[in-house]
């Protein structure tokens, strides 16, 4: 099976796109004039939607307005629940999530305009609340960088929630931020086994590379928490304990959780890939996943969605309590400053 593994891919095929009319499929693969998966080569597409700022009042995180510079991520995680979201873009959640990139190059100048005549209540608004903003495409196009340029122009608070080391690159504009009080950063940390993070996640940051990013930001005075998630039972549920000691210990000031949850097509992507890299746990994950969540690998019901329920769901949210209390007790991460924003763009003398 692991001959199988397309290496630096989380995904290793492309599901069927439930919109498209049409699906290939291999019952006669004579007839196939070339193979319908493989190692793709990442493409990029440009895009000018009509809003940047998408708002939600999900009630799970209640009122949030976020910014998604890219859809589709290399990271290629195999446990991604945004994989469903490249289907309305025309693409599998598959493969053609992690190398099909939809890129938003206008994005700075429609967040200045949304700025300039925004009058309503100030809202953090989250990079990315869908895909990584710091994801390798943006080494080279560099949207995120002139992101923040624009929020520190606004005096605008603003999130970040990224598992990729190249946010030190604009270490110099997340202190500006972090000055004034309108930045906090969260490390996105699935495991601290690299063999689990290498094939789960094949094109993010190492687990000690952002142990790295959480001291370096946290010795810059940028408030810096941490995300366990997803939290996979079976796979990843045993190293909460020692993520938040690992964290806490560079510097962290807070942490949050979330359990794994198979939507869509997420489903059949994952048990593809588990079978495939860990054929001798594969069904115990997969049975442990179901147990949180009503006997069932997918699951949209609000609330539990993210946390799960049942005995193992409890004993998962047990450890991190415990854990958390153990680690981070005392520690605060400081409240965006709301009260410094430029209505149109103005300086404020008071």
């Amino acid at each position: 099976m692991e001959s199988e593994f397309i290496k630096g891919r989380g995904s290793q095929l492309n599901v069927h796109n439930p919109f498209a009319k049409r699906q290939y499929v291999t019952e006669h693969p004579e007839g196939l004039d070339e193979a319908l998966t493989g190692a793709p080569e990442t493409t990029f597409f440009m895009e000018t939607p009509k809003n940047i700022v998408s708002k939600s009042e999900s009630p799970d995180l209640g009122l949030m307005h976020s910014i998604n510079p890219y859809q589709g991520c290399e990271h290629g995680c195999s446990y991604c629940y945004a994989r469903n979201s490249h289907n309305y873009w025309g693409f599998s959640s598959g493969l053609e999530f992690e190398s099909k990139i939809i890129v938003k190059p206008k994005a700075p100048e429609m967040l200045e305009r949304y700025l300039s005549t925004y009058q309503g209540e100030v809202v953090p608004i989250l990079l990315s609340g869908n895909t990584d903003c710091y994801q390798p495409a943006e080494k080279k196009f560099k949207i995120t960088r002139r992101l923040l340029q624009i929020f520190y122009q606004y005096r605008y608070p603003v999130s970040i929630i990224t598992k990729n080391s190249l946010i030190l690159r604009d270490l110099d504009l997340l202190e500006k931020l972090a000055s004034k009080n309108l930045i906090q950063v969260f490390i996105s940390i699935t495991s601290l086994n690299e063999e689990v993070r290498r094939k789960m996640e094949p094109r993010t940051a190492t687990a000690q590379k952002k142990l790295a990013v959480i001291e370096k930001l946290s010795g810059a005075k940028v408030p810096v928490g941490i995300m366990n998630a997803p939290v996979i039972p079976g796979l990843t549920d045993h190293e909460m304990p020692q993520i938040l000691k690992e964290t806490a210990s560079q510097g962290a000031l807070t942490a949050g959780y979330a359990l794994v949850r198979l939507n869509g097509t997420i489903a059949s992507l994952f048990k593809d890939w588990i079978f495939k890299v860990f054929p001798d746990r594969a069904e115990k994950v997969l049975a442990q996943i179901a147990a949180c969540h009503d006997g069932k690998l997918n699951d949209s019901e609000w609330h539990r969605r993210q946390k799960g329920e049942g005995p193992l769901s409890n004993i998962i949210a047990q450890v991190f309590s415990t854990s958390k209390h153990r680690y981070f007790k005392g520690r605060i991460m400081p409240t965006q400053d709301k009260s410094l924003f430029r209505r149109g763009g103005n300086y404020q003398l008071f």
